[in-house]
């Protein structure tokens, strides 16, 4: 009876250790799960991967598609370098309840990065559909036959990518105005990650235990 009574006292301790493991199994899954979702954490999460994405699309197009990009294109990549990881380290930081002021100045960052990118990539549509001049080392008159030496040499040094010929369109956007969409997008996002930011509350909150 007393062995029976010692493997019954044993069952039901090993019951509620189980139960209380899965307990905080739950919770702490649950909690992180309402982390992830919050907006700010979203809205920086989703910006991070869109920008990856498109990073990693221009670097598809250069190294498999073989389409070599001009100086402007390679400008327009210059605000991914800045939104990918201010991204990043701003889905960290709202994941960790980081103070709103820290999340505000993270998504007006990547705001106005965002922005850059589509003033650059209307200003490249611009010079590919001729409404502007472009700039005067990939657009335009690219060499001075007067500068010197033979006309063979000059055209044999001369290999620019020019900035005013799309070299590939789709439904009559280049890359260049796919990147003004994308960039007009991920500005709204980081807009509405800023007012998020706004409006979550101040004090951290711990983990549930």
């Amino acid at each position: 009876m007393h062995r029976r009574a010692s493997y019954g006292t044993h069952d039901l301790y090993r019951g509620r250790s189980h139960c209380g493991e899965a307990h905080m199994k739950s919770t702490w899954t649950a909690n992180w799960t309402d982390r992830i979702t919050e907006p700010a954490a979203a809205a920086a999460g989703a910006i991070f991967i869109v920008s990856l994405a498109t990073l990693a699309g221009a670097w598809f197009f250069e190294y498999v598609v073989k389409i070599a990009p001009c100086p402007l294109c390679l400008a327009q990549r210059i605000p991914y370098h800045v939104i990918i990881p201010l991204s990043l380290l701003l889905a960290i930081a709202a994941l960790a309840h980081a103070p709103r002021a820290l999340l505000t100045v993270g998504f007006a960052a990547i705001a106005i990065a965002a922005c850059c990118g589509v003033v650059l990539g209307i200003y490249h549509s611009g010079v590919e559909w001729h409404w502007w001049p472009g700039p005067a080392d990939c657009s335009g008159p690219l060499t001075d036959l007067r500068s010197g030496g033979s006309l063979l040499d000059q055209l044999h040094g001369v290999h620019v990518v020019r900035c005013d010929e799309a070299a590939w369109r789709f439904l009559g956007l280049s890359l260049a105005g796919y990147n003004v969409l994308i960039s007009l997008a991920l500005a709204s996002v980081s807009g509405l990650g800023l007012v998020a930011a706004r409006a979550a509350p101040s004090m951290a909150r711990p983990l549930a235990n």
